[in-house]
């Protein structure tokens, strides 16, 4: 059975209406995730503390990698994804320490 034009673009609509609203919610995330990171390194720059861990970093990428594996996603593509995260928290939190 094939579908009529209008019933593949309502159906097109509806997927591109759940990507739009978690676009939202990734981007809203992010900035909460951001807003405690900004803390967490203004903590460490009152405290003369390195701005990055590398043991946490380790099990955060290994904890994301699993989370990716039960959420069917590619655990490769989620490594890369909180890599990016990472590398943008400690540049800011270098920041706070000049």
């Amino acid at each position: 059975m094939t579908e009529t034009a209008s019933s593949v673009d309502d159906v097109l609509k509806e997927h591109r209406a759940s990507i739009d609203r978690l676009d939202a919610i990734l981007v809203f995330t992010l900035g909460e995730r951001f807003k405690h990171t900004q803390a967490v390194g203004r903590l460490k720059a009152d405290h003369n503390l390195p701005p990055s861990d590398l043991a946490r970093e380790a099990a955060q990428i290994e904890r994301l990698e699993d989370l990716a594996e039960q959420a069917d996603l590619d655990p490769v593509f989620a490594r890369k994804f909180l890599n990016f995260i990472i590398a943008e928290v400690i540049q800011h939190h270098r920041q706070h320490q000049s």
